[in-house]
């Protein structure tokens, strides 16, 4: 069984605001390591072919979920957190991690070939995450966004939107309202290339979506539900009440859930670094 992906999070350049949600996943580590979902080949494949080079910078490694099929391809894996205890499960899978936000993150003028963030580009600052991106890359280096969003059935994800608001969470974001979207991350993808464009360091990003399906039993995304990010930090009494609602609609269904998943990627070049001296 391949566990459910994650709720989908506020769009656009919302998310970085309510950075309390990312740096609160540690709380459970190794539930969240249990319950995410990890990512398609394809994606891993269509990253490292254009990646010349092979040092790699993982922005929000978490517990290494996005920098393990790297490693696995050769890549030198080094990660960024803020969470120190995500860090630690990291650290236990032999990852390299250093703590800290990666818009304040010391470089201490280390460059690499490739910037990675699975899951986590929605946490960085558009803007000053692009400026920092640009000053880390080699020319031609490559930075890979990517996310997977999965979907269950509709009428699954509207008894869920319906659970979570009747509970008056206080959260600035209801995690199944926005499934009925065909582009989950997209509001979050242009926000992010709209950061990249300030600086005038990288070409237009390519983006990709890669399509797959999975069966998830009610207790994998009841487990995966309980890790999501402002979800984890509810009193334990509304949690339970939504969890119960969710393994109550899930029974009512039979069971299992047939989850869609799309992954989705913009990947973007560093480009060239413009000299300041006029040619003669």
């Amino acid at each position: 069984m391949v566990p459910p992906a994650p709720p989908i999070m506020p769009t656009g350049d919302a998310a970085h605001r309510h950075r309390e949600l990312a740096e609160s996943f540690g709380t459970d580590a190794a539930s969240y390591d249990h319950a995410r979902p990890r990512y398609p080949a394809a994606l891993v494949d269509a990253v490292v072919e254009r990646i010349r080079g092979h040092t790699i910078l993982d922005v929000g490694i978490g517990t290494g979920i996005s920098a393990e099929p790297f490693r696995d391809r050769g890549l030198a894996v080094l990660g960024i957190d803020p969470d120190p205890q995500m860090a630690r499960l990291a650290r236990a899978k032999g990852f390299n991690v250093e703590i800290a936000r990666f818009e304040d993150w010391p470089a201490a003028g280390r460059t690499f070939d490739a910037i990675a963030a699975g899951q986590a580009w929605h946490w960085v600052d558009p803007t000053a995450g692009a400026a920092k991106a640009a000053c880390l890359l080699r020319p031609g280096g490559v930075l890979a966004l990517f996310w997977n969003a999965g979907r269950p059935p509709a009428e699954l994800a509207t008894g869920f939107a319906t659970a979570f608001d009747a509970l008056h969470t206080g959260l600035p974001f209801n995690p199944w309202a926005a499934l009925a979207g065909a582009d989950p991350y997209g509001a979050i993808i242009d926000a992010a290339a709209a950061g990249l464009r300030t600086t005038g360091a990288f070409g237009a990003p390519e983006r990709l979506s890669f399509k797959w399906q999975a069966t998830a039993t009610r207790d994998e995304w009841l487990g995966q539900a309980a890790t999501s990010g402002g979800i984890n930090r509810l009193p334990k009494d509304k949690r339970k009440a939504l969890v119960n609602s969710m393994g109550a609609a899930i029974d009512a269904a039979g069971g299992n859930l047939t989850i869609d998943y799309t992954t989705v990627a913009a990947i973007s070049e560093r480009l060239p670094i413009r000299s300041n001296v006029a040619a003669e």
